[in-house]
């Protein structure tokens, strides 16, 4: 049996192991794609890849788990085992990386408890969800045969809270429940969060987060150690080779040159996880979102991070340089030469029918009646749009209505026609219109444009998406709701047989025939916002904004023969045709 053990260096079977891990979130690459990743990972020379794993994903309504396809975590465990790289997981109840809620299930926000902390409600929730979780990374350790060499209690806690309590909490849970590898916890490297997230008081590891200035960093890691007379190896477990981008925003880039120089500054004296090796995609609605003063800046579908694999999968010229540094720097590595995938390009494929949203709204959305109006979660939705319908009767010829508390995008319609949109701190603002008959009909869009993922915003009342107060005319609150619940799970009911209408949020339905299906790039080039369906799969979110103008959309997600590609676009802005690109396309 293969031990591994965490004493003043990282021991495998009693001999000094350099941990060379490479981040790949299963969940963020289809998982025809993952032997692609983990392969190139291993070509490399690298002996390790880490993941996340993100609870809303695995439990997106209480008591209801998903580890089937793209979530089946033991089925990448075993593929990354076969092709001979060990495994550090993080089954931390957060997760930062970008991800819709930092990974906690939105259902915990109607359950009036404090997550992240001691709390005991909390905590059992927690304990529920690794019953089964656990159950399902237990075989998979590496003292019972699998690759886990290790596994993390909390993530960047220190940059949270310091409930030791809590932690200690965590530890416990996963003791408890089978979790016999060594932990650790993962912090940025100076003293505040180090004291405030470690454990170093019950000789837990902790390892730093930086992607840069690594003498500086392993100096304060150093010092911290010897503050409470430890001896633990050094290690960064995130060396962040790039960075995750936003909507209106530049794409972010780092030299290649300059990275494999600062890889090699960690590796000379460390042991390494390159966060991200493979960044991959935010399928569906899972973008996280960026806390910066009171704005939320809500971060774009592709994870791409100007990794050393690009958003498909395949080496860039950063794998290249780091390649080329570990031949000179470390020649005993075995490398190999990296797996590349094509892509394919179709243009022209025109549009073959669409429909107004409020036309087929009856078809994917059942009512559901209250009088005033209710959250997203509170109407058991985590993610996507909310359409809110009421009647109202003519009070004079122009009418004032407010949308009070709402996030994160609405958009105010009168009789189907689109009167205003508001985003943030416009919502609030007074909407002003002419009220043409005796009796009117109010919709309000809203999109969920993703969760914090960071910060103390964690806690904030922003997070429960929808309308959160009322709609007022006048000065008075309008009562007697219709909630249309729009997560898009299910575009198949979509009916297209029905009108479309100009101006107003809808579906509009491609179809193309393809023989041979490969990587392509869905060109979102003269679309407004919206989201995007392959074969009902949901590749993702555009907005015209920018920077990114198209989707990927994997080789996995297309069949030979008839394909349909479905879009809903909310802004009334679409092209009569779509096209498939070989490269993502870019605006900055």
């Amino acid at each position: 049996m293969t031990r591994f053990e965490i004493k003043d260096t990282f021991l495998l079977d009693g001999k000094p192991f350099h941990i060379l891990s490479g981040a790949i979130h299963y969940f963020r690459v289809h998982p025809k794609d993952w032997y692609h990743s983990l392969y190139n990972l291993k070509a490399l020379g690298f002996n390790t890849v880490e993941t996340y794993v993100p609870w809303n994903l695995h439990e997106p309504k209480k008591n209801e788990y998903h580890f089937d396809n793209g979530l089946d975590i033991e089925k990448f465990l075993t593929l990354a085992q076969e092709i001979g790289l060990y495994a550090i997981v993080r089954p931390s109840p957060y997760i930062c990386a970008e991800w819709e809620f930092g990974g906690f299930p939105a259902w915990l926000l109607e359950e009036s408890i404090r997550i992240r902390s001691s709390d005991e409600r909390y905590l059992q929730y927690v304990s529920n969800y690794y019953d089964t979780l656990l159950s399902k990374l237990v075989p998979h350790q590496l003292d019972n045969g699998g690759n886990i060499l290790m596994c993390q209690i909390e993530n960047e806690y220190g940059s949270y809270g310091e409930d030791k309590e809590y932690l200690r909490g965590i530890k416990q849970l996963m003791r408890e429940k089978g979790i016999t590898v060594p932990l650790f916890t993962s912090d940025g490297a100076w003293r505040a969060t180090l004291r405030a997230g470690s454990m170093i008081e019950d000789d837990i590891l902790p390892t730093g987060n930086f992607g840069s200035k690594a003498d500086e960093n392993f100096g304060n890691l150093k010092a911290f150690f010897e503050e409470y007379g430890k001896t633990f190896p050094l290690m960064c477990m995130e060396f962040w080779d790039g960075w995750f981008n936003r909507w209106n925003e530049p794409v972010i880039r780092r030299d290649p040159e300059e990275l494999a120089q600062a890889v090699y500054d960690v590796m000379k004296q460390a042991s390494i996880n390159l966060y991200m090796f493979h960044g991959g995609t935010n399928f569906g609605f899972m973008n996280g979102c960026s806390a910066r003063g009171r704005k939320d800046l809500p971060q774009v579908t592709s994870y791409d991070y100007d990794a050393l694999l690009d958003e498909q999968g395949n080496p860039t010229a950063k794998y290249m340089a780091v390649s080329k540094m570990l031949k000179e720097k470390f020649p005993h590595l075995v490398q190999k030469a990296p797996l590349v995938k094509e892509t394919m390009a179709i243009c022209d494929i025109p549009l073959e029918s669409k429909v107004s949203l409020f036309n087929t709204l009856h078809s994917i959305a059942d009512p559901i009646y209250a009088k005033y109006p209710k959250t997203m979660e509170a109407l058991g939705q985590n993610v996507g749009y909310t359409l809110y319908r009421t009647k109202l009767e003519q009070d004079a010829q122009e009418e004032r209505y407010r949308v009070i508390d709402a996030s994160d995008r609405i958009q105010f319609y009168l009789n189907g026609k689109h009167i205003v949109t508001q985003y943030q701190f416009d919502v609030g603002e007074d909407i002003l219109t002419n009220v043409p008959e005796k009796e009117n009909q109010i919709d309000i869009l809203v999109e969920n444009m993703g969760r914090v993922n960071y910060g103390h915003k964690l806690l904030a009342d922003t997070q429960h998406k929808g309308i959160r107060t009322g709609v007022t005319a006048d000065l008075h609150f309008l009562t007697n709701w219709e909630h249309y619940t729009l997560p898009l799970d299910n575009v198949t009911d979509v009916d297209f047989s029905k009108e479309w209408v100009e101006n107003q949020p809808a579906f509009y339905k491609y179809s193309v025939e393809i023989e041979d299906p490969l990587d392509t790039f869905v060109d979102m080039t003269g679309f407004g916002k919206g989201a995007v369906f392959i074969n009902g799969y949901h590749i993702g979110r555009f907005w015209e904004v920018g920077p990114i103008m198209s989707l990927y959309a994997p080789s996995g997600v297309w069949k030979q023969g008839k394909n349909d590609i479905v879009v809903f676009e909310t802004e009334g802005v679409y092209q009569s045709n779509i096209c498939l690109s070989h490269q993502p396309i870019i605006k900055n």
